[in-house]
C-alpha cells in the first residue's frame, strides 16, 4: 500500500447503477421499518424525516466519491452517526476509497467510520441490541476493506493484462518488420542479378537476332517492373503501422501444403475455382498462401480433429477471396501467443490492400480474406 496516484478505470451504465443500487437497499430496508414504527410512534416522526434526509445527502454525495475519494467517504461516515438509512451511500463510498489502496487514508476513515456506527448504535443507552448492532457493523466495515482492497487488485491485473497483450502484439508487429527486412534483402537482390544477367548478355552478345533481342528487352522489362513493384511494397509497410512479410512460396505451393498437412493427419477439403490463376501476380499469390497456412496453423490449435474447409475464388481485375472455416464445438483453449497469428495476418492483409473478417458463425470459426488481384 502506498500513497501513489491510482488508476481508476470509469464505470460504465451498470457498474454505475449497481453501486446506486448496493446504496439504496439500507436505505428501502430501513424506511420500511420507520414506516412501520411511525403510525405507532407519531413523535418519532421528525427522527425520520431527518434519517431519510441525510441518506439523500449521503446518495448526491457518492456522484463525487471518486474525485475526492477520502472526503466523501469521511463525511458520509460521519452522516451515519444520525442516520441509519446513509448507511448504504457510507459503505459505498468507503469501498471506492479503499479501492484507491491507500493506508494512512483508509485508516482514519475506517476508525471514524466505526465511531460514527458505535454513536448511533448507544444512542438509546448501552444495551444488548447496541452491543450486537456494533459487532455486527465491525465486522461488515471488515468485509468491506476486503471487498475494496480485492476490487483494486482485480483491476491491477487487468490493466497488467492489457499492456502484457499490448506488448506482445508491438512485438508480433516488431517481427513481422523483421521479415520484411529479409524480404527485400532476398527478392531485390534475386531481381537484380537476374536483371544484371540478361542485361550483361544483351549488351555483349553480338549474335542476337532481332527476336532474340525483343525476348530479352521484355524479360528485362518485366524483372524491373516486378522488382519496383516489390520494392513499393516493401517500403510501404515499412512507412507504415502494417506490416506483411511476403513468403517465398506462392499459390501455386497450396497443392503442396495441402498434401503435407493431409499427410500430417489433417483433414482438409479444398474448393478451388480461381480462374486464369497464371495471371496471379506473385505478391498476390504469397499473401495468399500465408493466409492459407495460418488458417490451418489456427485450426490445428484450437480445433484438432475437426475437418477444415478451404474455399478459393477469383479471376482478374477482380480479387483474390479466401475462406477457411472449421468446427469450434470442440475448440481447444488458447495458450500462450493466442490471436498473435491473427494479428500478423491481419497486417499483412491490410498491408496488401485487402480485408480480412473472422467469427464464429453457427459453431464453426470462418476466417474470410479479400486480396486485390492486381499487385
Amino acid at each position: 500500500m502506498n500513497d501513489r496516484p491510482d488508476h481508476q478505470p470509469p464505470l460504465d451504465r451498470w457498474g454505475s447503477v449497481l453501486r446506486y443500487l448496493a446504496a439504496l437497499a439500507p436505505i428501502l430496508f430501513y424506511g420500511a421499518v420507520w414506516v412501520w414504527v411511525v403510525p405507532q410512534e407519531p413523535e418519532r416522526l421528525p427522527r425520520a424525516l431527518l434519517d431519510g434526509g441525510l441518506s439523500l445527502l449521503g446518495l448526491v454525495l457518492m456522484r463525487w466519491r471518486r474525485r475526492w475519494p477520502w472526503q466523501i467517504a469521511a463525511v458520509t461516515a460521519l452522516l451515519t452517526a444520525l442516520s441509519s438509512m446513509a448507511t448504504g451511500p457510507a459503505q459505498v463510498a468507503y469501498v471506492s476509497l479503499c479501492t484507491h489502496r491507500r493506508l494512512r487514508q483508509i485508516l482514519p476513515v475506517a476508525i471514524l467510520f466505526w465511531v460514527c456506527m458505535g454513536v448511533y448504535a448507544v444512542s438509546g443507552g448501552i444495551t444488548q441490541q447496541a452491543v450486537v448492532s456494533l459487532t455486527t457493523g465491525t465486522a461488515i466495515l471488515g468485509g468491506l476493506t476486503v471487498l475494496g482492497l480485492y476490487l483494486r487488485s482485480t483491476r491491477d491485473a487487468e490493466l497488467a493484462a492489457r499492456r502484457e497483450e499490448l506488448r506482445r502484439i508491438e512485438q508480433a508487429k516488431l517481427e513481422e518488420r523483421t521479415k520484411i527486412a529479409q524480404e527485400m534483402h532476398d527478392a531485390l537482390a534475386h531481381r537484380m542479378s537476374l536483371l544484371a544477367m540478361l542485361a550483361g548478355g544483351l549488351a555483349h552478345r553480338a549474335d542476337l537476332g532481332p527476336e532474340e533481342t525483343r525476348r530479352t528487352a521484355r524479360a528485362i522489362h518485366e524483372n524491373a517492373h516486378r522488382s519496383l513493384n516489390e520494392l513499393r511494397t516493401v517500403l510501404g509497410t515499412l512507412r507504415s503501422d502494417g506490416g506483411t512479410a511476403a513468403p517465398q512460396p506462392t499459390l501455386a505451393d497450396l497443392r503442396e501444403l495441402f498434401h503435407e498437412v493431409r499427410a500430417a493427419g489433417q483433414k482438409v477439403v479444398v474448393a478451388d475455382t480461381v480462374e486464369e490463376r497464371d495471371r496471379l501476380p506473385t505478391q498476390t499469390g504469397r499473401n495468399a498462401y500465408r493466409v492459407v497456412q495460418e488458417a490451418l496453423t489456427n485450426a490445428r490449435k484450437h480445433a484438432p480433429g475437426s475437418t477444415v474447409t478451404v474455399e478459393l475464388r477469383g479471376r482478374p481485375v477482380d480479387a483474390l477471396r479466401i475462406r477457411v472455416s472449421n468446427s469450434t464445438l470442440y475448440a481447444a483453449s488458447a495458450g500462450p501467443g493466442a490471436r498473435l497469428g491473427l494479428v500478423s495476418l491481419g497486417e499483412r492483409v491490410r498491408m496488401a490492400g485487402g480485408t480480412i473478417t473472422h467469427a464464429d458463425r453457427d459453431g464453426r470459426f470462418v476466417l474470410d480474406v479479400r486480396l486485390p488481384w492486381e499487385a
